[in-house]
């Protein structure tokens, strides 16, 4: 099971860096579930990911004070929004309509309320 968590981690790492390169699609998210699967896989390989530059730049603030930059905030906001908002649009039931709108408003919530800006702790 331990190979599977690595081998899972690593796909998310690499989504996640991709995410950071390419323009439009946010790496955090991808980064968080690297971060768990690395986590669960072995301690060597989480304390080896927790030594990385990629770790360090975008996931630190994250794990140690649940805080996100302002625009890493702002990216996954934007298209996790855009995500519902299709699938929003083409749900043909209104308690399929409901239970987006419901994750909208906690996602929001959750973004203002409990992720606090790492700009803000400095």
């Amino acid at each position: 099971m331990k190979y599977l968590w690595a081998i899972t981690g690593f796909i998310f790492l690499s989504i996640g860096v991709l995410g950071i390169i390419l323009p439009g699609m946010p790496g955090t998210p991808f980064l968080l579930v690297a971060l768990y699967c690395f986590s669960r896989s072995s301690e060597r390989l989480h304390q080896w990911f927790l030594q990385t530059e990629i770790y360090q730049n975008h996931l630190k603030d994250f794990h140690q004070k649940r805080a996100l930059t302002k625009k890493a905030k702002y990216w996954i906001l934007t298209i996790a929004t855009l995500t519902l908002a299709i699938g929003f649009y083409f749900t043909p039931s209104v308690t399929g309509k409901i239970i987006i709108l419901t994750v909208l408003a906690v996602k929001y919530w959750f973004f203002f309320f409990w992720i606090k800006n790492s700009e803000d702790l400095n």
